[in-house]
């Protein structure tokens, strides 16, 4: 495995805040926004002026420097720069102004809504830090008119400045690394909010950029055991405390998911729990991940074309590892208990067969056709434990079914399960800027997890299979007095793993989904604290 340490913080960026003149702040680039052509011709409140030209956009200049950017309105004008998302044009700077070159980036139409607008403005700052790795410095000087703009501003910062370079040997020297730092100019923003503002874009840089390094690690480095001692190491020097059941402890607790799902593999099932216990704690939830580190389908083989990409099968657990650290490091009022269910799910003589009858943690029994439909079974012992300790709510995550992928598309994941709560869960990825829509369960699927021979089967209904997987999880919550606790599922299949191009602040491959929604929501429990 690469240097341990080395993977705890990829180099992250720098965030620094100003209220001073542009020409008063120097580095290498300033950064610009430009909006789409849209009925935009009103200046806005903050006082940003610009230029359009018919077919091109408009230059968002902060208030006063419309004439020494003057030169940079022409370009663009000359260049029919259209605003358009992801679109980034890099200039070389006036003369007069201590930058190299201004870069362009694209807002689309800046909506009114305040959570869209942030991430609209989130997204173009990602994809103009993106485009200025291998640089050391920028000011960002986008239209920052409230706190949440800013905050939007310092995590698309924080978001872009990404590169993973951990496997390489030879091309070491062809991955640029992310620049260096950035200065997010606000002027109408008071410094202690920004101070809050920087501090909170810089820990969720930290836990987003970890989860994607561990989901881009190869499967053969990222092994069960390999993902918990990671976790060890991750955690010292915080106060979250880590716990990790192997074969044997899992054997006597019960974790016949987990034990089946990892008996085909040399590298054995392990259950990680980490415990973030702040005082006087105001609630406590509970976060399980799948984190199958490499899914062939076991038994029920995958084609060999579906495989190239299952070592994003623990992207939930990395979300979940990140948030907790990410929880500690913020120093949120809210117990916080992540369970990660880790099994690597190979075909072999020891393999679990379709027609085995395992038995889950707490004592119900599933029959196991398809050994492709694996993720469920290790959550399920993960959901048991967790509700034993009767927490407030409790919300697993996971890159569960391609009918995810089916039903919404590469980058929107699916929300299951208890009403209030996928309510909440709804409206903290939408604070927090990712995009997760509500989904039914319905009652009359439930029927077809019916087993002839054991409690339940883990495949049902082809139709609807995300939420047959969803209603699958479901009989697995409940607490040890019978009391049901609050549940939630999410479904990040798609958005776990970009297969494309980069865009905004979303690089190739892991994406860390799922890490801003769940801090969003422990957030969301104490709002005093936003």
């Amino acid at each position: 495995m690469p240097d341990v340490q080395d993977l705890l913080e990829p180099r992250g960026i720098e965030l620094t805040a100003t209220h001073k003149a542009l020409g008063r702040t120097p580095a290498h680039a300033l950064v610009l926004g430009v909006e789409k052509a849209a009925a935009q011709a009103a200046e806005k409140s903050s006082g940003a002026t610009g230029r359009k030209d018919d077919g091109g956009g408009r230059v968002l200049l902060p208030a006063g420097e419309q004439r020494r950017l003057a030169p940079v309105l022409d370009a663009a004008a000359a260049l029919r720069v259209k605003g358009s998302a992801d679109e980034v044009t890099v200039l070389p700077a006036p003369s007069g102004l201590p930058f190299t070159v201004v870069v362009l980036t694209g807002l689309g139409v800046l909506p009114e809504d305040a959570a869209e607008r942030a991430e609209a403005l989130r997204r173009a700052v990602g994809a103009a830090v993106r485009r200025l790795a291998g640089t050391d410095s920028a000011v960002l000087a986008l239209p920052v008119e409230t706190e949440q703009d800013a905050a939007a501003v310092a995590e698309g910062a924080a978001l872009g400045a990404f590169a993973f370079a951990h496997q390489r040997a030879a091309t070491a020297g062809s991955v640029q690394a992310p620049l260096a730092s950035a200065v997010v100019h606000a002027p109408g923003v008071a410094r202690a909010a920004l101070g809050r503002c920087l501090d909170r874009a810089a820990a969720l840089g930290r836990g987003v950029r970890a989860a994607r390094t561990l989901v881009d690690l190869s499967p053969n480095v990222m092994y069960p055991e390999a993902v918990a001692e990671y976790a060890r190491r991750a955690a010292r020097s915080t106060k979250v405390s880590v716990t990790v059941l192997a074969e044997k402890e899992l054997a006597k607790g019960g974790y016949g998911g987990l034990l089946g799902v990892g008996q085909g593999s040399v590298h054995g099932p392990r259950l990680v729990k980490l415990e973030y216990a702040p005082a006087r704690a105001a609630r406590h939830y509970a976060y399980v991940g799948k984190g199958i580190t490499f899914d062939s389908g076991g038994l029920s083989l995958k084609p060999p074309a579906s495989m190239m990409t299952m070592k994003s099968d623990m992207a939930g657990a990395a979300a979940v590892l990140a948030t907790v650290l990410t929880a500690a490091e913020l120093e949120l009022p809210v117990k916080v208990t992540g369970w990660l269910c880790l099994a690597e799910n190979l075909p072999s003589s020891t393999a679990t067969r379709p027609g085995d009858v395992i038995t889950i943690r707490g004592g119900r029994t599933v029959e196991v056709l398809n050994t492709d439909a694996e993720g469920r079974l290790v959550l399920a012992d993960g959901l048991v434990a967790a509700c034993e300790e009767a927490p407030d709510a409790v919300v697993d995550i996971a890159t569960l079914t391609g009918a995810q992928m089916v039903a919404l598309g590469a980058r929107t994941f699916g929300i299951m399960g208890d009403e209030a709560l996928r309510t909440a869960v709804a409206d903290a990825a939408r604070g927090a800027g990712e995009d997760g829509w509500p989904m039914p369960l319905p009652e009359h699927l439930r029927p077809s997890l019916d087993s002839k021979v054991a409690d339940l089967k883990n495949i049902g209904d082809k139709n609807g299979g995300m939420l047959v997987a969803g209603i699958f999880l479901r009989e697995f919550v409940g607490g040890s007095d019978g009391a049901r606790v609050p549940w939630a599922h999410v479904d990040i299949a798609g958005p776990s793993f970009n297969e494309g191009s980069p865009y905004g602040y979303t690089p190739a491959e892991g994406t860390g989904a799922g890490v801003r929604t769940l801090v969003r929501l422990l957030e969301d429990a104490v709002p005093d604290r936003r």
